[in-house]
């Protein structure tokens, strides 16, 4: 099979996988649950296990083959082609009631390329989705970034502001907020979707992992953004921060960065 994958019908897929693990999830926001602490001290629900179990069930049906690598069952990734999950992306946030999560689902193939995404936020009633080459969309309409976007103009969300305060990049952030019409800090799936339809310009996070951001960047990308780690490195299994903007806004941003 290798590298004859089907991608249309992967999206399919992957689209599947996501609205089942959205009724489960659903099933659970809001009610009683298990809250446990991981190793790292974030938070893991029953309801972040029941969906990454189910969309492993839904993926492995199909191809017994792929690696997998998910955020609460781990996985190996170096068979020619990984499927990237992230169950319930926001946790805390589903933990306290709050609408600000999703499933996350991206397929990499071997090179690193990122080819689909799938972000989906049942609690918003919207699902976004990518297949490189093949433009994004959000519930039927097509997506498309707003640009060129000066940043006296721009409205920017920012993530995780903890770790980016710790960083060198402070100063930069502190910049940015002086600078821009807006700032917010919606945080997880929610600017990026934003970004992706023009309503947003500019999204930067610090402390992110590869299944935080991998499906987001496809999206992003196809709706015509720029989206790469706060270095301007693409999207890797080892990123661990995340700037998206318009293509000329993106520029700006890092070249006042460095």
């Amino acid at each position: 099979m290798g590298m004859k994958l089907d991608l249309k019908h992967a999206l399919r897929v992957a689209r599947q996988a996501a609205q089942v693990a959205d009724e489960i999830a659903m099933g659970y926001f809001k009610g009683a649950f298990e809250v446990e602490l991981k190793a790292d001290q974030s938070p893991v629900t029953e309801a972040d296990r029941a969906c990454e179990q189910a969309i492993r069930a839904v993926i492995e049906a199909q191809w017994p083959d792929h690696a997998i690598l998910g955020e609460e069952y781990g996985g190996e990734g170096d068979r020619p082609i990984v499927w990237l999950i992230d169950p319930i992306d926001g946790t805390r946030s589903f933990i306290r009631g709050l609408p600000f999560w999703s499933v996350q689902i991206a397929l990499m193939m071997i090179e690193g390329e990122l080819v689909l995404g799938v972000s989906s936020a049942p609690a918003f009633s919207e699902t976004a989705w990518a297949l490189r080459g093949h433009g994004a969309w959000l519930n039927d309409r097509r997506l498309q970034v707003r640009d060129p976007v000066g940043l006296d103009e721009a409205d920017i969300s920012f993530g995780n502001l903890r770790s980016l305060a710790r960083s060198d990049q402070w100063p930069w952030v502190g910049t940015l907020v002086s600078r821009a019409a807006r700032s917010r800090g919606y945080g997880d799936f929610y600017g990026y979707h934003r970004l992706a339809e023009g309503n947003q310009d500019a999204v930067i996070e610090s402390d992110v992992n590869v299944l935080d951001v991998a499906a987001l960047a496809v999206i992003v990308e196809e709706a015509g953004g720029r989206f790469t780690d706060l270095q301007g490195h693409p999207i890797g299994l080892h990123t661990g921060s995340a700037l998206a903007a318009g293509p000329s806004l993106h520029a700006s941003l890092l070249s006042l960065l460095s």
